[in-house]
C-alpha cells in the first residue's frame, strides 16, 4: 500500500516548488553605449498557474537597480538604438494575428531607468519572426521566421490556410528528418529574412518589404530544432550563418557549413573547406574584417573537439588556433579591437572564460598553423561556476551570464581587460585575470536562509583516468553522523555531458540534497570537460568503462563517508542515465545495494533506439555503425538492457514523455511491462505533451513528488527494513 507523501519544506529547505518559482533570466545583451542591457525573464506563479514574462533592463554600472519591464503578451526585444528598445509581440486574433513591432523609449539618469510609452513602429506578415539581429549602421533588421519551399514571406498565411484545409491530416515522408526533437516536420522551413528598420523625421519605421536572403539555396538557418541567434552574426551589410550541408541525409549526417551573404541575398559563399562535421556560433569581429566560428572535425559526431577556426576575410584564409587544445569552446566573441578572442568552455566541470590573442594570417589555409607563445596557450579568465552568453562591452569589458550550484543565472561584467591582454601579450608569468562584478541579484532574496550545497568535489581512479565526482549533503548534516542518511546516486545523461558546478531547473542535486538525501554526482567515462580521451572513451562501451567508473567512485563515497547509510541508498537517471539505470538493473552483481531505481526517457533497448531515434548519426556513432551491422549488432547484445530482463528484481520508476522522438516511449513501456510481468514493484508516470525534457513547471513539480515518494517508500524514514528489496 503506498503511504501519504509530503515534501520536506522549512523556511531553510528548498523545496522543489521553491525551486520552480524562481526567476529564470535569459542571456544579457547590452545597448551600443555599454551601459545597459535587457534580459529576457519568466518566472512561475503556482497561485494561477501561468508563467509570467518580463523584461529586465539592467544598469551595467554596479549599484543601480534593475528595471522591471512586465510583457503580459511575451515577446521578443532587442536594442534599436541606446535608449530605445525593439519590442517584438503577437497581436491580433485568428486570421487577422501578426507580430507587430514597438520601439519604447528607455530613460536613464543618475541610476535610475524610466521607460516611456511604446510606439508601433511596424509588423510582420507572420507570427513566427525570432533571433532579432540589427545593424543600427545600415538600418537594416535580420531576424529568423518559417516559410515555405516558395520563400515567400508575405504568402505564408496563404499558405497556412491552404495546408490546413487539404482535407486530410497525413504526413508524408521522401526523406529524413521526419520528426525531430518533439515535432513532426511540415512543410515550413526556418530561413533568415531583411528588412529595413530605419529613423523618419525622428520617429522608427519597419519597411515592408521582406528578403528572404537564402531564398532558392535549400539552406536553413538557424539550424533545429534548438539554433537561435547563436547560428548567425552580421556586420553592416552581411551574414554569416551555420546550416546543414544540403547534399546529405539530415538524419544520418551532424556536417553544418559556414556560409556569407549579402543583406539583399547576394554573393552567397560557403567559407567552410568541404571536409568537416558540425559547426556553430559565427562571429564577425567589430571591425568586419574577420569572422570566427566552432568547428569539429568528424561528420556524424555531435561530441568531437570543437576547434576554433578564424577566416580572414580580406585575405581569403582560414586557419584554427585551438588546434592542440583539449578543450572544446561553446561560444566565442571578438574583443573590442579585433586583436583577441574569447570563449566559454567547459572545464573540469565548470564553464570558464578563456582568451587568446588572435595570431597573425597565415599565408595560406590552413589547420595546423604554426603558433608559438603567447598564441598557443588559453587563459582562463574565470576559474569557478558556468559562464554563458559573451558579450563584448565598450572600455575592455565583456558581459555575461553566470551559474552555480546554489545559483540561478545572473548578469556579470569582467572588466579592466586591456590590462589582461597586455599581460598575455607581455606573458607576464602570473597573469591579471580582470576584475568580475555582479550586475543583477533576480534569486538573492527567494534564496535567502535556504540550505544550499556549493559541492564538495572528489576524484578517484577510474577505467581510463582519474574520475571526477560531486557530494552535496543535506540539512543538518553533521560530520559525526553515523549511517545516518540516505544516499541518491543521479547518473547524467548524454552521455557525452557532465554535472557541472551550474544551475538547473530539471535535475537540481541541492533540491535532492533538501529533501533529505546525500546526492552524488560522477562524471564517469563519457563526461566533458576533462579532455577529449574521457568524452570518446564512451564510444562502443556504454555498459563497460562508465561503470567501472560508478563502481570504484561508488566504493570511494562509502568508504569515505561513513554519515551514509548503505542500506538506504537509491539511484535515478536520465536519457544515457536513464539506460545506466535500467543497466544496473539487469547487472545485480555490481553491487551497488540500491532499493530503489528511477529510469526518466531511458534506453531499454539499444538496437531499437538505433532505429527508432531522430537523430540516427548519434547510434550509428556511439556503437561503431547502423544498428543492423555486425559490430554494432553484437555490442547492441552485449550492452543492451533488454537481454537482461530475467535478473530484474529492484523497484523501479519509469517517467516518460510522449513528445519525446529522441528516445520514444516505448522504450519506457518496454520496462514497464518487463516490471510488470515479474511482479517487480514499479509505476509508469506518462507525460503526453512533454519531451525528453519536463518543462511545465506543473508537470515538473508532479515529476519531483512522484521521485521522491518513490524513493520514500523504500528508504525514508517510515520505510522498514522488511520493506525494502535486496538485489
Amino acid at each position: 500500500m503506498t503511504r501519504e507523501f509530503e515534501f520536506k519544506s522549512s523556511p531553510d529547505v528548498l523545496s522543489p516548488q521553491d525551486m520552480l518559482s524562481l526567476p529564470r533570466p535569459g542571456a544579457p545583451v547590452p545597448n551600443a553605449a555599454g551601459d545597459l542591457a535587457v534580459i529576457p525573464v519568466s518566472k512561475y506563479s503556482f497561485d494561477d498557474r501561468k508563467t509570467h514574462q518580463s523584461l529586465a533592463i539592467a544598469p551595467l554600472e554596479g549599484g543601480s537597480q534593475t528595471y522591471d519591464l512586465p510583457l503580459p503578451n511575451g515577446g521578443g526585444a532587442f536594442w534599436l538604438d541606446s535608449r530605445t528598445i525593439a519590442h517584438v509581440v503577437a497581436t491580433g486574433e485568428d486570421k487577422d494575428k501578426k507580430q507587430e513591432l514597438f520601439a519604447v523609449p528607455i530613460a536613464f539618469d543618475k541610476g535610475s531607468v524610466s521607460v516611456g510609452e511604446s510606439v508601433s513602429v511596424g509588423s510582420f506578415p507572420v507570427t513566427t519572426a525570432a533571433d532579432f539581429r540589427y545593424s543600427a549602421s545600415s538600418g537594416v533588421l535580420v531576424f529568423s521566421a518559417y516559410v515555405y519551399a516558395d520563400g515567400d514571406l508575405s504568402a505564408v498565411k496563404e499558405n497556412d490556410e491552404k495546408y490546413e484545409n487539404r482535407g486530410n491530416t497525413a504526413l508524408v515522408y521522401d526523406q529524413t528528418f521526419e520528426r525531430q526533437w518533439d515535432a513532426w516536420v511540415r512543410p515550413k522551413h526556418k530561413s533568415l529574412f531583411t528588412v529595413r528598420l530605419y529613423k523618419d523625421q525622428g520617429k522608427y519605421v519597419l519597411g515592408k518589404d521582406f528578403t528572404n536572403t537564402l531564398k532558392g539555396t535549400q539552406l536553413s538557418s538557424p539550424v533545429e530544432p534548438f539554433g537561435g541567434t547563436d547560428d548567425f552574426d552580421i556586420s553592416d551589410s552581411q551574414i554569416i550563418f551555420t546550416a546543414k550541408d544540403p547534399k546529405l541525409p539530415k538524419a544520418t549526417h551532424t556536417k553544418q557549413n559556414i556560409y556569407l551573404v549579402g543583406f539583399d541575398g547576394s554573393n552567397l559563399a560557403e567559407l567552410t573547406s568541404g571536409v568537416h562535421g558540425a559547426t556553430h556560433a559565427p562571429a564577425f569581429s567589430c571591425q568586419g574584417t574577420k569572422v570566427a566560428w566552432l568547428q569539429l572535425d568528424d561528420d556524424g559526431n555531435e561530441s568531437d573537439r570543437a576547434k576554433i577556426v578564424i577566416h580572414d576575410l580580406s585575405k581569403g584564409v582560414s586557419f584554427t588556433i585551438t588546434q592542440d587544445w583539449d578543450r572544446s569552446p561553446n561560444s566565442l566573441a571578438f574583443s573590442e579591437s579585433g586583436d583577441f578572442i574569447y570563449f566559454a568552455t567547459e572545464d573540469i566541470a565548470r564553464v570558464k572564460i578563456f582568451t587568446l590573442p588572435v595570431p597573425p594570417t597565415p599565408s595560406k589555409s590552413t589547420a595546423h598553423p604554426k603558433l608559438d607563445a603567447p598564441y598557443n596557450t588559453p587563459v582562463a579568465l574565470t576559474t569557478t561556476h558556468a559562464a554563458s552568453g559573451i558579450q563584448v562591452l565598450p572600455n575592455n569589458r565583456l558581459l555575461f551570464a553566470m551559474s552555480s550550484l546554489t545559483s540561478p543565472s545572473d548578469s556579470y561584467i569582467l572588466g579592466n581587460l586591456q590590462r589582461v591582454e597586455a599581460d598575455i601579450l607581455s606573458q607576464a608569468s602570473d597573469a591579471y585575470r580582470g576584475e568580475l562584478t555582479q550586475i543583477t541579484r533576480f534569486s538573492a532574496d527567494s534564496l535567502q536562509g535556504k540550505h544550499l550545497h556549493p559541492g564538495e568535489e572528489f576524484w578517484f581512479k577510474g577505467a581510463l583516468q582519474d574520475i571526477h565526482g560531486w557530494i552535496l549533503t543535506p540539512p543538518g548534516y553533521k560530520s559525526t553522523d553515523v549511517k545516518k542518511w540516505p544516499v541518491l546516486m543521479i547518473i547524467h545523461g548524454g552521455p557525452e555531458s557532465s554535472w557541472a558546478d551550474s544551475w538547473s531547473t530539471r535535475w537540481n542535486p541541492n533540491v535532492f540534497a533538501n529533501q533529505g538525501y546525500v546526492v552524488v554526482a560522477i562524471n564517469p567515462t563519457g563526461s566533458t570537460s576533462f579532455g577529449q580521451n574521457l568524452t570518446e572513451g564512451i564510444i562502443e562501451d556504454w555498459g563497460g568503462k562508465p561503470f567501472v567508473d560508478l563502481k570504484n567512485g561508488w566504493k570511494y563515497v562509502l568508504e569515505n563517508y561513513p554519515q551514509i547509510d548503505p542500506d538506504r541508498a537509491v539511484a535515478a537517471g536520465a536519457s544515457y542515465g536513464g539506460y545506466a539505470i535500467n543497466w544496473i538493473q539487469g547487472n545485480p552483481d555490481f553491487g551497488f545495494g540500491f532499493k530503489a531505481l528511477v529510469c526518466h526517457d531511458g534506453v531499454f533497448d539499444t538496437t531499437y533506439n538505433g532505429y527508432a531515434t531522430d537523430e540516427l548519426f548519434f547510434f550509428n556513432h556511439e556503437w561503431g555503425g547502423r544498428p543492423w551491422e555486425p559490430k554494432p549488432f553484437e555490442l547492441s547484445r552485449k550492452y543492451s538492457p533488454a537481454y537482461t530482463v530475467s535478473k530484474w528484481s529492484t523497484p523501479e520508476l519509469i517517467i516518460h514523455g510522449s513528445k519525446d522522438y529522441r528516445l520514444p516511449e516505448g522504450d519506457g513501456i518496454a520496462v514497464w511491462h518487463a516490471l510488470q510481468q515479474l511482479d517487480v514493484p514499479s509505476r509508469l508516470v506518462i507525460f503526453p505533451d512533454e519531451n525528453h525534457w519536463v518543462l511545465n513547471a506543473g508537470n515538473s513539480l508532479k515529476w519531483h513528488y512522484e521521485v521522491f515518494r518513490w524513493f520514500d517508500e523504500y528508504v525514508g524514514e517510515k520505510a522498514s527494513f522488511q520493506e525494502r528489496p535486496r538485489n
